[in-house]
């Protein structure tokens, strides 16, 4: 009895400590990348007030925070926006630029077309198109019509017509649906991901 106990106690001390330094670690890792992400906030404030939209500073720095965690020179990835394809923008300013303005037009199709504001955050991921799609099933944007437009809509256009899937191991794909996203089809939790990230930027505004 005693040596159970003993095992027992060094059980309840090793899963403690282990989640003491995961704790810890995940703590570090995003204040890292809130750091790095909030080197974009004066810049990202000067587009958005120039563009009427300063409202939406949050939401733009979670977008950031979402894309590229504020590394590279296109943070908010705009160059399939603005260019079509990927890696053509090599200036910060001109990401920002595209990408507000390209969010700007999400948030302003959503609203007109009765749509809440989370069809046009995952517009910013799946292209203007699916505000049509969410306007004519209810107007509010949830997992399960993000997973079926990226299926039936997005990837066949690009050319995964047999609905190929891949693995995508986060927290919330795995809670869903084991961790997975269609080739070609988007990222149908992106939507979820920002609301998340939206959370750390507003609890952390301060320290930065």
């Amino acid at each position: 009895m005693r040596r159970l106990k003993k095992i027992f106690r060094a059980c309840f001390w090793f899963i403690l400590i282990t989640m003491v330094v995961v704790s810890v670690y995940y703590l570090f890792h995003n204040y890292r990348i809130l750091k790095q992400v909030y080197q974009h906030e004066e810049q990202v404030e000067a587009v958005l007030e120039q563009k009427d939209m300063l409202q939406y500073k949050e939401i733009v720095l979670a977008i950031i925070f979402t894309e590229t965690k504020g590394s590279g020179e296109d943070p908010m990835q705009s160059s399939e926006s603005s260019y079509g394809k990927a890696n053509q923008i090599t200036e910060k300013k001109e990401s920002i630029e595209q990408g507000v303005d390209f969010l700007k037009q999400a948030i302003k199709d959503s609203q007109n077309k009765n749509c809440d504001i989370w069809t046009g955050i995952q517009a910013y991921n799946f292209g203007l198109d699916y505000i049509d799609f969410i306007a004519q099933n209810g107007g509010v944007n949830t997992m399960e019509l993000a997973e079926q437009y990226s299926r039936d809509t997005l990837a066949p256009l690009l050319g995964n017509t047999d609905k190929k899937q891949y693995r995508y191991l986060q927290v919330d794909s795995l809670i869903y649906n084991g961790g997975y996203l269609y080739h070609n089809g988007g990222n149908f939790f992106y939507a979820n991901l920002v609301k998340k990230n939206l959370k750390k930027i507003e609890a952390t505004s301060f320290l930065f």
